[in-house]
């Protein structure tokens, strides 16, 4: 039986050396701008409110579940407030989602935070680590919604949300009747569709100035249109990375909380309780600060010019052994 077990790995062993260089490169470049590494849980007390996101749970043996983290995100801004200074980590992070040739269930990421750093510091922070870590073409930066109006000639900020819904039917969104008025949904379901294929043959790209929709944890700028102060990194195509000009205030955290389980309530998912140990931390004051999640395995894929997660990845997406066909 045990002779038809594929056991191999799915990566090359030049993959894997690429690999390990890569995570060097990263550990020097923060060794360099003077970045402590940190470690934190993968097991905790709270899944992710985002409705976005899937939690999985894990049984305890005093009756309460645990869940593996989304992100370390909530456990790193503790140690912020806590006085760490800027902070970097490497680890293994948890979705419930299908596998693809860009996710698998579990992936490595890389995520930092920069005391007193704004949005475009932290762009050029990624930037220069880009540059560390061998890529050679610096990264253009495109505000949300010019790649919307060059793309649809359409306003993301200002379209309603019938419209919206009109457009993404248009494109061809198979749209429930609670995903008409779901203004965030619609908002990623054109996005995906339209605007993120034209990017793929693009140099690295910083999407910018968010709708506030999709806020998520960063701060909200007052403008015309206010924005979400966030960015996304695209290289050919790919998201790489999400970054935030982080809220800092309890209140107001409290309350995008609450939006996210309203989220999930309309589309018929569990609530989460909320991290009260990230909230006592705020409430004693996180400092100002960005940070950004980097997929450290979708880096890879950039790097070598493969499609496949699979290809960078010691063992495959079912993280089994299987038998062979």
């Amino acid at each position: 039986m045990s002779a038809g077990v594929n056991w191999r790995p799915t990566a090359t062993w030049d993959s894997l050396r690429r690999r390990g260089a890569l995570l060097q490169a990263i550990r020097a470049y923060f060794a360099a701008t003077g970045a402590l590494e940190v470690e934190t849980p993968t097991l905790a007390h709270c899944g992710s409110t985002d409705p976005a996101l899937g939690s999985f749970q894990v049984p305890h043996r005093d009756g309460r579940p645990r869940f593996l983290q989304t992100s370390p995100e909530l456990a790193m801004k503790r140690l912020l407030a806590a006085g760490s200074g800027d902070i970097y980590q490497i680890c293994h992070a948890y979705r419930h989602e299908e596998r693809s040739p860009l996710h698998r269930e579990e992936f490595t990421l890389l995520e930092w935070y920069r005391i007193g750093c704004d949005l475009h510091g932290l762009m050029d922070d990624v930037a220069a680590l880009l540059q560390a870590v061998g890529f050679t073409a610096l990264p253009l930066r495109r505000t949300y919604a010019e790649l919307w109006q060059n793309c649809l000639d359409c306003d993301p900020h200002g379209a309603s949300t019938a419209a919206l819904a009109v457009l993404a039917r248009a494109h061809g969104a198979a749209l429930g009747a609670r995903d008409e008025t779901d203004r965030a949904l619609l908002l990623d379901f054109i996005f995906g569709l339209r605007v993120l294929p034209g990017l793929r043959q693009a140099a690295p790209l910083f999407i910018y100035d968010f709708p506030l929709e999709h806020c998520a944890y960063a701060r909200l700028r007052a403008g015309e249109p206010p924005v979400a102060e966030r960015f996304e990194l695209i290289i050919n195509g790919i998201e790489i990375a999400n970054g935030y000009y982080e809220v800092c205030d309890v209140t107001e955290q409290r309350a995008r909380h609450q939006v996210e389980n309203e989220r999930r309530e309309r589309r018929r998912l569990p609530q989460v309780d909320v991290d009260q140990a990230f909230l006592a931390a705020l409430e004693c004051g996180l400092p100002v600060c960005a940070g950004v999640a980097v997929g450290v395995d979708r880096l890879l894929m950039s790097l070598l010019g493969v499609t496949d997660i699979e290809h960078v990845v010691a063992f495959g997406a079912e993280h089994e052994p299987h038998l062979k066909a």
